[in-house]
């Protein structure tokens, strides 16, 4: 499997890296799967859980594994910053750490404090051979830590996948997956459940897991992963009570095309839109235990149902022209001959490349496209694409559409190594502007970025 050359070395240092560049999946440098995102202090924040290959001493090397959580936060949903480890296996008292299994957490904010819940399977007390998930806390003063666990976990309950949710008024609520999907009311402390445990019920018959509970327009919206027909989808179920009773209102989001085994959310509202965040095994395609976090734009009808989310590529935000505009990550393309590949199978972090080509019978113009450019208000005058084609070719960069104003058109040489081509700029845009690249002229060439200085 090519995906076990990725160390644990590499994945290690990932907490050092520089801010991490736009698109999907949006953390470029380490599996993340789960995740919950919030808006803290002006910033976004997502709290995933983190895959891992498999160490010696675990030995499901087919399953998931997690040791740790990390942090990310962005001011733009483009640029991600990687906060490092706030929790991990080896420093909480009640963990067994040989479990591997720091499965999908969650964070809030209440009494000045963030609370982040995170599950995990217990130590076993003396003659137990299997104590069971336990849901933890722990605490900090910022958003990005340092957290502090509690000694023990929230007594009363167990199992997996916690999500917290403050109403309006400052009540917390708790869902959780375990024996169902479950909902309870905490207490003030966020450290004890004020109420009994609530069953949603009125769900079809189907797994269920990772819920995330959201309130908007007065609704409470109960989202969860739900298997049906052996494919794990979003699905989601409204009310006028955290507490329910729900009534279960269907899908969201479809199972991918790839067949990512699990799924699992969290939305967000920032400046009056609305963002999905979930994820897949883009990294990963061979290997489904090991996926990435991705964002994608969320309506809703009038009625206050959700519209199906489409997953993309593209993801969401602006990506200015002077940055590595990574056009892999396609809104849109020609409907045949362009695909998109890893540059490099054996280390995958390494990202993708758009492969454009032709067939001796049909010669019109491949294209690819990328939407939501900001090129400014200055003229921008050169324009540089890394590519590589064996017998060369001609690119043409157009603003707006198929037959917008050409910004370049860049003559590709034949080579056999990756190189980058500089020209100026023939016709210079300002603001914000959908990319497409052009083929015109050859018959295989392979792109990794533009980009406009």
């Amino acid at each position: 499997m090519q995906f076990k050359k990725l160390s644990l070395i590499v994945l290690a240092f990932a907490a050092f890296a520089p801010a991490l560049s736009a698109q999907n999946p949006i953390i470029k440098d380490a599996f993340s799967a789960d995740p919950s995102a919030h808006v803290f202090e002006g910033r976004v924040y997502v709290y995933p859980s983190h895959d891992i290959p498999a160490p010696a001493d675990y030995a499901r090397k087919d399953w998931f594994c997690m040791a740790d959580y990390h942090v990310y936060s962005s001011d733009n949903l483009v640029d991600w910053v990687d906060h490092g480890v706030i929790v991990d296996q080896d420093h909480v008292p009640w963990v067994n750490a040989a479990g591997y299994s720091m499965w999908a957490p969650d964070c809030n904010y209440k009494n000045g404090k963030y609370y982040f819940y995170f599950p995990a399977p217990q130590k076993p007390q003396p003659g137990q051979r299997f104590a069971g998930n336990g849901i933890g806390v722990a605490i900090s003063d910022t958003p990005y830590g340092p957290f502090i666990p509690e000694e023990t976990p929230i007594q009363g309950i167990g199992g997996i996948d916690p999500c917290i949710f403050i109403d309006d008024d400052g009540t917390p609520y708790l869902a959780w997956s375990g024996r169902g999907l479950q909902v309870a009311r905490l207490k003030d402390n966020m450290l004890e459940l004020d109420s009994e445990p609530v069953t949603i019920t009125g769900i079809p018959r189907g797994q269920t897991e990772g819920p995330f509970l959201f309130k908007r327009n007065g609704k409470y919206y109960y989202t969860f992963p739900w298997v049906e027909d052996a494919r794990e989808t979003l699905a989601y179920c409204m009310s006028d009570n955290p507490m329910g009773p729900y009534t279960f209102m269907g899908k969201f989001m479809e199972q991918s095309e790839t067949i990512c085994w699990t799924n699992h959310h969290s939305f967000i509202e920032l400046d009056g839109q609305w963002y999905l965040f979930y994820h897949h095994n883009d990294y990963s395609p061979y290997f489904d235990k090991n996926r990435s976090v991705c964002v994608d734009y969320v309506e809703f009808n009038a009625d206050g149902t959700i519209v199906p989310v489409v997953p993309t590529l593209r993801g969401v935000g602006v990506t200015k022209a002077n940055s590595l505009i990574q056009i892999d990550r396609y809104s849109d393309k020609s409907e045949k001959y362009v695909a998109v590949d890893f540059l490099n199978s054996d280390f995958t972090f390494d990202g993708w490349k758009a492969i454009l080509w032709n067939t001796t019978q049909e010669r019109e113009p491949r294209w690819i496209s990328y939407d939501r450019v900001d090129f400014g208000q200055t003229p921008l005058n050169t324009a540089t694409i890394r590519v590589h084609s064996l017998a060369g070719g001609t690119v043409e960069l157009r603003a707006d559409a198929l037959d917008g104003p050409v910004l370049a058109t860049i003559q590709v040489p034949g080579s056999p190594v990756w190189a980058e081509r500089s020209i100026p700029v023939t016709e210079s845009v300002k603001g914000v502007h959908n990319l497409y690249l052009l083929m015109t002229n050859g018959n295989h060439i392979e792109v990794d970025w533009v980009n406009f200085k």
